[in-house]
């Protein structure tokens, strides 16, 4: 069922549909964000006040800023799809984007022009989750699309870790910072589980033309074991959560074998989702390892983050930009590069850290090559996400 709105713009179509301003600001604040940590690390100065030390403010916004964005922008977008109902657009839409955009300003604003209260810092940050989980959950209801609700109790769910890091920075409690950041990581990483299971396979027979493997078994277990881990991890069971990371690591891993198809490898739109769904089974392995050896539980914490994250917000906002504009499914050799760096600076730095004392050099050159990658994607991406759709239809 096509969803079509009456008005709109012949030059200015960013408010249309969710992915449109997600994507593009997801991008910008990704390449700025990493930018300015380097810059930090760099000169070894403290960052904004609010959020004390630098780690801090760039593991928030990674995960809250640009990871939250581009999920929202997805999910925006995805719901109308499998509803037929409409999701904000216009106003509403820029209204969201806005509160997005303000959580990410105000800090900056509070140091530089002028203070705002730390509560007034946090509501506004805590206030675009549940947002976001309303305007999908209604369509979703709506339609009696029930099965697709998990995903407003996720985003629900990131809220609750969103609020635990901002009562540590409030200072209402002592030690709740650490576990929302865990939270956070490990529900996108149950985002990705989830989402990868139905798009990558889903895009992979379309565009090579044959019938991917789907074991039922694994499919029915995988997102289980994949949420056990992540409470097994949050209330420190460290055998528990060893053992279900291993697991994962290895039903992950069978996963993606039935899904490949050598002939991908001319296809990169199909590769870059195949080889970042690949730093999650890594991701869940090291993990592991990090629970019986003295390796750094960061280094795994990256392969999710660097690796998975990047290579998969990446490749996904690539394909659902050209589809959803209705373009050719055909990428310019600038964003095939981009692929390519953005799966550099995953491996970067993942391996590199591995020998101490190389870690601070990791971060710079993945740090770079991730900077590179997104400015390589907003060459050709800035103008179709602005612009209105070829085929004249309103989204």
């Amino acid at each position: 069922m096509q969803i079509q709105e009456p008005y709109q713009s012949k030059h200015f179509a960013l408010f249309n549909l969710g992915f449109r301003p997600f994507f593009l600001f997801a991008a910008i604040s990704s390449l700025l964000l990493m930018l300015h940590w380097l810059m930090l690390l760099g000169s070894g100065q403290a960052t904004y006040s609010y959020y004390q030390i630098s780690q801090l403010w760039h593991g928030h916004e990674m995960l809250f800023g640009y990871a939250v964005a581009v999920i929202s922008g997805f999910l925006l977008t995805a719901v109308r799809n499998w509803t037929s109902i409409q999701t904000p657009f216009g106003a509403k839409l820029a209204g969201l984007f806005l509160l997005w955009l303000a959580a990410r300003l105000l800090p900056v604003i509070s140091e530089f022009i002028v203070p705002i209260p730390p509560l007034l810092i946090a509501i506004t940050d805590l206030l675009f989750l549940p947002l976001v989980a309303l305007s999908i959950g209604i369509p979703i209801i709506r339609s009696g699309n029930y099965k697709n609700l998990i995903f407003t109790a996720i985003l629900i769910a990131m809220t609750i870790a969103n609020l635990l890091i901002h009562l540590q920075l409030l200072g209402i409690t002592e030690s709740t910072l650490a576990r929302g950041m865990d939270l956070e990581l490990g529900l996108i990483v149950v985002v990705m589980v989830v989402m990868g299971g139905r798009v990558i396979p889903f895009f992979t027979e379309r565009a090579l033309a044959f019938e991917a493997k789907r074991f039922s078994w694994i499919e029915k277990s995988i997102i289980p074991l994949a949420v056990g881990w992540l409470i097994a991890d949050l209330l420190q069971f460290s055998l528990v959560a060893i053992l279900l990371a291993a697991v994962s690591a290895a039903l992950n891993l069978v996963r993606l074998a039935g899904w490949f198809k050598l002939r991908m490898v001319r296809n990169p739109l199909i590769w870059i989702l195949h080889l970042a769904y690949l730093f999650i089974p890594l991701g869940f392995a090291l993990k592991a390892i990090a629970g019986i050896t003295p390796l750094s539980p960061y280094i795994a914490a990256h392969a999710f983050a660097a690796g998975a994250i990047g290579s998969m917000t990446l490749g996904m906002m690539a394909r659902v930009a050209l589809g959803h504009t209705a373009r050719p499914l055909k990428l310019a050799k600038i964003t095939v590069i981009a692929f390519i760096l953005m799966v550099a600076a995953g491996v970067v730095r993942v391996f590199l850290p591995m020998i101490p004392e190389l870690h601070m050099m990791a971060i710079h050159i993945s740090g770079g090559l991730w900077i590179v990658a997104w400015g390589l994607f907003l060459v050709p991406y800035t103008p179709i996400l602005l612009q209105p759709r070829v085929d004249g239809q309103f989204g």
